[in-house]
């Protein structure tokens, strides 16, 4: 199969072959430099040695010498290196074990036109890939690839998706032209560790300063040669970094171009739409067990658990089923996404979901679709399925015997947590990341309007809409202050130039203020509104109070929250090496805050509401750290236990106070659906 590559492909080659040229060139003469240095080094050093043999004469000799070789070698040391991908999480198949599967990804890499993987592992997330291990001449010698396939993939698929989603994989080695973006990538692994993987070198220029105290003087010098040559690779590393994001978008594409090939467009747009929920799920999966660790509980098999929440948090959003799977539709993907900014190939290395999806319909390839669920690839998926779930809980240190929980339990347990977590859905998500307005006033609601309008689908886009454009107009500040080094952005799809940034700040600045203005009109209407539920049902006095403890608390929350930032300044010494007498001074001087924190502690699990979800073990600690006084530097050494103890608590401080911002929002709104509920059910009745 050949796929001839855009106009856009071919340009941004060019540019990335560029860029490596230049970095070749750059390279060739800072290791030019390096050389005469190192031999000049070498070459005074021996003058020194010879003009007057003696110890001193002779240190400043190998001094000299020392620092010659050390920048040499530091321009080098990546010809050594090689990049070793870890392998522990991953579990190796074979073809005997699956030969339905390898027989899937034979027929893929015949049609692709590239080799076959030299391995294939089952991973724990929701994922594909292909990976090698790289060095310095992998841009010279042929490269052996493996195949990464997630189990949380698999099990959210369909065989045509999943074949779409390794078609996709193994389109990226499809052609020659592709090892353009092998080559790019190489590049900046070589500078990257250049810049930054250089411990192993520091901790050798070190050990030579320490010979001596003459040598120190050597090393310095060195680390100021490496300094300057590091600054710039730096630039270095941009410039072709810039270039290689810009080939990575159009070979996303290509892959793409080859996925719809070989499997149809549709598998493949269907796939990567449902791929955040199907990640989102097993995320939901992961985090109810990470609150469940200190119960000594686990999962027989966190996939299942997975295809569930899936399905659950579908139903809760209304999506429609297709083939047994949640069928996302493009529109429901984006609908919170309001950004109209578009900073091309600075911030993003793949092209956004609506842009794959736009380019799969031009394309509309139709292939025969085989809709069975991928599972069915495997010969004894639930199996398979029960020995990753036991190999990814095998990481975890249980204090006691850990039991797995069933999966009916799950679901109870999942369910409840949710609705616990979670505003509900009666108001369309327009709670979700805004709160009630506390400056409203009551005015008498004049004109007729219903709960459905006050939570419409346009109201719900207005509040992300003006979450988008602020977070827009931050950029595009950044933008015009010249924090980011970009020659143009797009914006509403019109292009500007970096110097025009400042031009645009006011239109948004206007734009920001008519949503405002919108928002605020329909926070007023549904004060108003409830206002008058509340009254026929003689629970004013309760709304309005409700409605004020959470105005007073979200004006609380800020100060209460200043003081975990102040404490975590305070204690921010802890991880650096300091003086004796200045970690004393530090804790002297950490005494007030400490009394503010044990305040807010004993005040906060004395709150049941708060202290329900937590384990005994962290409450007990949580009591006796505020009840006793603590010790946390004594003989000039740390009392761990003691820190452990006041690090604890203060990490609990911001807990304690989301919680309690949560439950205080989750009262009103609760109060609020009530009285909706029950002023319906007064109208039929």
């Amino acid at each position: 199969m050949y796929i001839e590559v855009s106009q856009d492909f071919k340009k941004k080659t060019k540019a990335a072959v560029f860029s490596i040229a230049i970095f070749v060139f750059v390279y060739i003469l800072l290791f030019l430099f390096t050389i005469a240095l190192a031999l000049g080094c070498i070459a005074g050093g021996i003058a020194i040695i010879a003009a007057k043999p003696m110890f001193i004469t002779l240190m400043l000799g190998a001094g000299l010498a020392g620092t010659g070789l050390f920048v040499f070698f530091f321009i080098i040391k990546f010809l050594f290196k090689k990049h070793i991908n870890d392998r522990s999480d991953l579990t190796e198949i074979r073809r005997n074990d699956e030969p339905e599967l390898f027989g899937m990804i034979d027929e893929i890499v015949k049609e692709a036109g590239t080799n076959a993987p030299k391995k294939v592992y089952l991973s724990y997330d929701v994922n594909a890939s292909v990976f090698y291990d790289s060095s310095f001449w992998s841009m010279f010698l042929p490269i052996q690839k493996n195949l990464t396939i997630g189990m949380g993939l698999i099990n959210t698929t369909t065989k045509q998706e999943l074949k779409a989603i390794l078609s996709h994989e193994f389109g990226h080695f499809s052609q020659r032209s592709m090892k353009v973006g092998s080559y790019v990538y190489n590049v900046n692994q070589i500078i990257f560790n250049l810049v930054n993987d250089d411990e192993s070198y520091r901790n050798s220029v070190e050990k030579f300063a320490n010979i001596s105290g003459y040598f120190s003087i050597f090393a310095a010098l060195a680390f100021f040669f490496t300094g300057k040559i590091k600054w710039i690779l730096v630039k270095m590393y941009n410039f072709v970094n810039i270039r290689h994001m810009a080939l990575s978008r159009e070979m996303e594409f290509h892959a793409d171009e080859v996925a719809a090939n070989i499997a149809g467009s549709l598998a493949l747009e269907e796939s990567l739409l449902r791929l955040e929920l199907a990640n989102n799920s097993y995320q939901n999966v992961l985090s109810f067990y990470d609150n469940r660790f200190s119960k000594n509980e686990s999962s027989k098999n966190i996939y299942r658990e997975q295809f569930f929440v899936m399905s659950f948090l579908a139903g809760q959003n209304e999506v429609e089923s297709k083939n047994g799977l949640p069928n996302i539709q493009l529109s429901e993907s984006g609908l919170f996404n309001k950004s109209k900014l578009n900073i091309e190939n600075q911030w993003a290395s793949h092209p956004s979901q609506k842009e794959r999806i736009t380019k799969l319909r031009t394309l509309n390839i139709v292939k025969e679709q085989d809709n069975l669920s991928a599972k069915n690839i495997f010969r004894n998926f639930q199996q398979t399925e029960e020995q990753i779930t036991s190999k990814l809980f095998s990481r975890v240190q249980y204090q006691k015997q850990k039991t797995d929980l069933e999966f009916e339990e799950f679901q109870s347990e999942f369910e409840k947590q949710y609705q616990k977590d979670s505003f509900d859905k009666i108001f369309n998500a327009y709670y979700d990341n805004k709160n009630p307005d506390f400056t409203v006033k009551e005015n008498g609601l004049t004109s007729v309007i219903s709960f459905d309008e006050l939570f419409s689908k346009e109201k719900v886009e207005w509040v992300y809409t003006l979450i988008a454009l602020e977070s827009d107009l931050k950029t595009v500040e950044a933008i015009s202050k010249k924090e980011y080094a970009i020659k143009t952005f797009d914006y509403d799809g019109r292009k500007y130039k970096q110097a025009e940034a400042r031009i645009l700040i006011p239109k948004i600045q206007k734009t920001i203020e008519e949503i405002k203005e919108k928002i605020l009109q329909n926070d007023t209407d549904i004060y108003n509104y409830f206002i008058l539920k509340a009254e026929d049902q003689q629970k004013k006095t309760d709304f309005i109070q409700l409605y004020k403890d959470f105005g007073e608390y979200d004006a609380e929350y800020d100060d209460q929250y200043k003081l975990y930032i102040d404490l975590m300044n305070a204690t921010a010494f802890l991880n650096t090496k300091t003086p004796f007498e200045q970690i004393r001074k530090n804790f002297s001087d950490l005494k007030p805050l400490e009394e503010k924190l044990k305040y807010q502690i004993t005040v906060f699990y004395q709150n049941e509401t708060l202290i329900k979800e937590m384990n005994e073990e962290d409450i007990k600690d949580l009591r006796f750290y505020t009840e006793k006084e603590h010790l946390y530097f004594n003989n000039n050494e740390y009392m761990e236990h003691n820190l452990q103890l006041l690090m604890k608590a203060i990490n609990y401080l911001p807990y304690f106070l989301h919680r309690k911002y949560f439950y205080k929002k989750k009262e009103l709104l609760q109060l609020i659906k009530e009285l909706e509920e029950q002023s319906f059910m007064a109208k039929i009745s």
